[in-house]
Formats: structure tokens, sequence, C-alpha cells
């Protein structure tokens, strides 16, 4: 979707006034009959009103007086409302008059909301909508932020809704090298012999069933005034598809959807790419580890046990529980970067989502209660909310192996948190854990959020490092 600012509304545009009370309504822009209308449709609490002027439709959008970050999430809301109703209309440009503190997540709105996958349609029913022109107070650079975020946001979508006929391994780095070099930022891969190399294990035991290799991209954006002088590395699960390997999964339905397990990748993928193209100041590395979990000939068993990149070693009580394997090795990796703040993100556990569904994401880990805070924040803003999960070390007990380091598995009490906390067992930095398993994917749309992949995490990432 096209974004951008202009100086004035044409006579013949289709426009949509943003107003937060009846006051904001001018005598300049409404005829006398059209305002008593308009009075009396609020005063019938209608919040969306529609005006046919025969050569242009005007719409009015009563949004919120408070400018917090409920109200912003209402007007994303209102906007993917409107959104419908400019499809359905079949408008294809529209100029958005505002000087409201809400504007800009409404325009977020409207261009999160009109997002579709319709690469696999034979018959692709494209939405009208294109073009959105901004009158207002708002600068352009703004307006040039909100389009490259959302840009980002909706790859990460699309690369959630790919199934895995198409991204495998190899491809998603493939994706994230075009999108490097869209973006602005590096990007290295790690083929399977330097996987090797490196005896990352637990990457290698997961992608043993799997007739595609395993793939480990470095994304990194460091700009020459970088404000600080260690990185924050982000880190994404990319199993492009899971099957829970040997350990089936075993009930209805849930392999249907599991091309959508590398949707922590995707967030990191969408991250960088929001970073890069804004040219925010700070140096970010990305890590991508990918491949997909079969139960082939050569699959990893439950019973064996893994020498993981770091050398501790694991017994696999479950091949179901990978994602853990591949971001262990990734989160061990991060090491040499010595860097001030890691963050893995993953669609980790049915715990998480069975815990607070696809409401928010769960959050956890040992970094300074402040970092948290500020992420929290974050996700109050971009309205990816954060639940704090407490990750005492008393949850390690659960991973106890008689015959090695670590399990990959608790005992079932916590789930969520201890895989946080098997991860943990692989850094030596401040350190948060982020599970998306709720929130990545959604069967049926939700007001702005897609059916399918949502981005999550891509706008989150995106507000924290901006304010860092």
């Amino acid at each position: 979707m096209d974004i951008k600012k202009a100086s004035k509304l044409g006579a013949k545009d289709n426009a949509v006034f943003l107003i937060s009370s009846d006051e904001d309504i001018s005598a300049k822009e409404f005829s006398n009959d059209e305002i008593i209308y308009i009075k009396k449709e609020l005063k019938a609490e209608h919040k969306q009103i529609e005006i046919n002027r025969l050569t242009n439709i005007v719409y009015i959008v009563l949004l919120e007086k408070d400018s917090d970050y409920k109200a912003a999430e209402k007007a994303r809301i209102a906007a993917s409302v409107l959104t419908t109703t400019l499809n359905k209309a079949k408008i294809n440009a529209i100029s958005i008059v505002s000087d409201l503190d809400l504007t800009v997540p409404f325009i977020e709105g409207i261009a999160l909301s009109n997002y579709q996958f319709l690469k696999y349609f034979s018959d692709k029913k494209t939405n009208t909508l294109t073009s959105i022109e901004v009158v207002g107070a708002i600068k352009a650079a703004t307006i040039e932020e909100i389009q490259n975020t959302v840009a980002a946001t909706n790859y990460a979508k699309d690369l959630v809704n790919e199934p895995q006929s198409f991204l495998t391994a190899t491809q998603i780095a493939k994706e994230i090298k075009t999108l490097g070099k869209e973006a602005g930022f590096n990007v290295e891969v790690l083929s399977k012999t330097k996987i090797e190399a490196l005896k990352m294990g637990g990457i290698l035991a997961v992608n043993k069933g799997s007739v595609e290799p395993p793939t480990f991209s470095i994304l990194e954006w460091k700009p020459k005034n970088a404000k600080n002088k260690k990185p924050i590395v982000l880190v994404g699960k990319g199993v492009v598809y899971d099957t829970g390997g040997l350990s089936l999964k075993p009930t209805a339905h849930s392999m249907d959807f599991m091309k959508c397990d590398m949707g922590g990748a995707a967030s990191v993928i969408g991250g960088l790419y929001a970073i890069s193209k804004n040219k925010l100041p700070y140096h970010v590395i990305g890590l991508v580890p990918a491949t997909d979990n079969r139960p082939g000939g050569e699959a990893y068993a439950p019973g064996d046990v893994i020498t993981m990149h770091n050398k501790k070693t694991v017994e696999v009580l479950n091949t179901d529980a990978e994602g853990r394997m591949i971001l262990a090795d990734a989160l061990s990796f991060a090491q040499q970067y010595k860097p001030e703040l890691v963050m893995d993100i993953a669609t980790l556990t049915g715990a998480a989502a069975g815990a607070i569904g696809h409401y928010g994401v769960v959050g956890m880990g040992n970094a300074e209660e402040k970092t948290m805070n500020k992420l929290k924040t974050s996700g109050n803003t971009v309205y990816e909310r954060i639940v704090e999960f407490p990750f005492w070390d008393e949850y390690n007990e659960q991973l106890k192996s008689p015959i090695a380091d670590l399990t990959n598995l608790g005992n079932g009490s916590g789930g969520a948190i201890t895989a946080g906390k098997f991860l943990e067992n692989f850094t030596d930095y401040p350190y948060i854990h982020l599970d998306i398993a709720g929130p990545a994917f959604l069967h049926k749309p939700i007001n702005y959020l897609s059916q399918g992949g949502t981005g999550v995490g891509v706008r989150l990432f995106y507000d924290f490092v901006k304010n860092y």
C-alpha cells in the first residue's frame, strides 16, 4: 500500500475525517445540512458516518479523546472496520484528514487490515484500496516510518503463510537475502557443512529426518552512528514445518497449520527489515536457525543424547520439543558477539497458548527489570502485550537427566517456563524469551489481525529498539 503526505484535500477526493467530538467538525469542510446530519448520527452513537456527495464519498470516524495505548488500539480497530467498508465500495484511494494524536495508529490499522495473501489463488479477489494520502500536521518522515514498519509486518505474514512446499530452510535463507538487499542489512547464510563444522548438534539432530538441509542465517544492521557498543541480538525459531518428528503430533488437526512454526523467524526477519529500512541508530543482529522436523528414516529419537554447540549434552525425551533444540544452538552461538541483550522469539509451547490464548505474548527472562519493563511498554504501544511469567531456578529441577546434563522436556507443569529455563542454559548474557504460540497464527481474522500469519513481534521489536 502506498502511503504519503498531501498538502491539501482535493475537491473530489474520497476522504476520511478523524474527529474526537462534534467540536472537530469544521464548517469549512461540511455544509450546514451535513453538520446537522453528522451530529444526529453521533448522538445515535454511530462512530463511522458516511456522506455520499455523488462526486465523492466522505467518511467521518469518531475516535477516543484519550491518546493512551488502549485508545490507540481502538483506533486501529476502527480503521479495520473502515477498510472493510472502503473495499466493499471498491474505493481505490482515500485521503485522511486529521490532526489527532491517534492518526498514526489509525493509518497503521488501515494498512495492516488491508493485507491479503493471494499468491496461490487462480482467481485473485484483490482489495481495491491501494493508496492513502494524509492531510494534517503529521510529518512525512512519520508516514514513511509507518509504511516501512507495516511492510515489514506484512513480509513476516507472507513468510508464515507460505507453505513448506515453497518455504524450505534453503528458501527462507534466500528470502532473507532478498529482504536484506531491499532494507540494507547484511546477510550471511551458513550451509549444513558450516553448521556441522560449528558442531550445532541441536539443529543437526532436528534436521536428521528431513530430505532438506538446514540453514543458519545471520542478519546484521550496524550503522556507523550506532549508540550501543555491544549489539542487541534477536533469535527466531525457524522450524519451517513441524510434524513432531518421531513423537508425532497426537491431537486432531495439530499438524494442519504447522507451516507457522517459523513465526519467530519471521518476526526477527521483519524486525531487522523495519529497523534497517528506518535506519535506527542501533547495532542489531538477527539469528535464524532453520529446518523442518520430520520422522524420516534417520530421524532423531526419544532417548537419544545430543551434544550441543556449547558442548552441553541433552537427553531427548520428546522430538516434538524441537524448537528449543535449534534455538539453544543459536543462543550459544550468540555468545561470541558479547551482546548487551539477547531476545529469542518462538512459537514454542502449547502451554503458553493455553495460558493466555491469542491475546498476548508470554515473556520471561533474567534481564534487568527495567529492560523487561521497556519491552512491556513497547508491547502495550503496539498492542502485542507481554505477560511476564516467573523465571525461578526451581523450574530447572524438571530438566534433570539421569544420563546427560539436561533433558529437553519438563514434567508437564509450567511447560512454557521449563522451555525458557532450558534455553537459559545456553546463554551467558542478559536474556529474554518470548513465546508467541498463541498470537502468531489465527484461524480467522480478528479486527486488523489477518487470518493466518499475524506478523506478531515485528512491531514489538521495532518499537523496543527505536526507544532503546
